[in-house]
């Protein structure tokens, strides 16, 4: 998660009005950090603020739901907690709660090691995007069922590698549908 921040902070990535999802968010530092990345105001030449902020939906399985909405009150301030939402999802069984194609960003960090899961990650992948969403998933690849995963990814959609972390040896890859290669 630690990378994937980072990479988004150096990364020129611009988060403001723009519908994030983290899955399998574990603590919460990744919809955190993208929350307070996000946060911005646009004054118009009438001199009307408008909040431009990102909204981040923070994800996890129901068992990590209570600690994940502490550690979000705990550490966004007062301002910005309405922007970050925490809500369950179970891979592959909650997604009528979701509306389909509706982020912008969709972000995981460490989240490909179950091999049993990999099917049921990749159908709420293709439930959440849309033609423009940008897929961020950071990763180390320990065991051949990594390479597995990637190879599933890349038959439902453009990957490609953009940032490698030597030092902690984490990958990180964007996917989009189709052969989509615009910039984000």
């Amino acid at each position: 998660a630690v990378v994937l921040c980072a990479y988004l902070e150096i990364g020129g990535i611009d988060l403001r009005d723009r519908s994030v999802i983290e899955l399998g968010a574990g603590t919460g530092l990744l919809g955190i950090v993208a929350t307070l990345l996000g946060k911005g105001f646009f004054v118009c030449l009438f001199k009307a603020v408008y909040n431009c902020s990102a909204r981040v939906t923070i994800t996890d399985r129901a068992a990590a739901l209570e600690f994940l909405e502490s550690n979000v009150q705990a550490n966004l301030p007062s301002e910005l907690r309405p922007r970050a939402v925490v809500k369950e999802l179970t891979w592959g069984k909650d997604l009528g709660n979701f509306t389909p194609g509706a982020f912008d960003f969709i972000l995981g960090a460490d989240i490909v090691y179950l091999e049993e899961t990999f099917a049921e990650l990749l159908q709420t992948l293709e439930h959440l995007c849309s033609e423009q969403t940008v897929i961020l998933l950071s990763c180390r690849i320990r065991y051949e069922r990594d390479h597995k995963f990637l190879k599933m990814l890349r038959s439902r959609f453009s990957v490609s590698e953009v940032h490698y972390d030597y030092s902690k040896d984490v990958h990180i890859y964007k996917a989009q549908r189709g052969s989509h290669k615009d910039d984000f």
